[in-house]
């Protein structure tokens, strides 16, 4: 065994990428934290070294295969709520993690570094862009039960015309003993808020959620 210092810098940057991405997850609580971005990155770093060691005639095989079974681990964060997905910014950055560790691997250092860089400000600066721009702009479906009442159509029409909200009906569904309504209502989040307000305290509705 010989102490090879390129492959033991391109380890470390590999550590020291994952780290930084995985501090940022944690810090949101998000699914894929610190410990699996350092692994992922780490893992993709050691497949990509051993991929280019073995050589032959195809050396990026092993590499290849990274992409393949990244997304496997990338659908496990990506969670289903009624109306609402999460864990999809989560599996991207798992996807990255690992391109990252490829790159390190082959010696990108440049692509490497500023790539990092880059998802760093995507996922912090923009996190903040993203939140400024939700509280003047944001589209929520909502499905909002009734107990067969008609006429609550026109009067959530009236109510979002009122708070200056766009509204469009996506289905209207009846059984025997509810309604269902699920529609489209986009506008500013204090607005919504203030639907959502209207939703509560109307004893037409039996249950709504978005």
């Amino acid at each position: 065994m010989e102490f090879e210092p390129e492959i033991a810098f391109r380890l470390f940057l590999s550590f020291l990428i994952g780290t930084v991405l995985g501090l940022e997850r944690e810090y949101r609580s998000k699914a894929a934290g610190l410990r699996t971005m350092i692994v992922i990155c780490l893992g993709s770093t050691i497949f990509t070294e051993i991929s280019l060691s073995i050589g032959g005639a195809s050396p990026d095989r092993i590499a290849s295969t990274i992409i393949t079974g990244i997304g496997f681990l990338g659908a496990g964060v990506i969670f289903k709520d009624g109306l609402t997905i999460s864990g999809i910014t989560t599996a991207t950055t798992i996807w990255i993690s690992a391109a990252l560790g490829m790159a390190v691997g082959a010696g990108e250092y440049f692509i490497a570094v500023v790539s990092s860089i880059a998802v760093l400000i995507v996922l912090t600066v923009f996190e903040k862009l993203k939140m400024w721009i939700s509280e003047f702009h944001q589209v929520r479906i909502y499905k909002i039960t009734l107990k067969n009442e008609a006429s609550f159509q026109h009067s959530i029409e009236l109510e979002t015309s009122k708070l200056k909200l766009s509204f469009r009906l996506e289905r209207d569904i009846k059984n025997e003993t509810n309604q269902l309504l699920l529609c489209e209502i986009a506008g500013r989040r204090e607005r919504l808020d203030k639907m959502n307000e209207f939703l509560k305290h109307d004893a037409r509705v039996k249950a709504y959620d978005y």
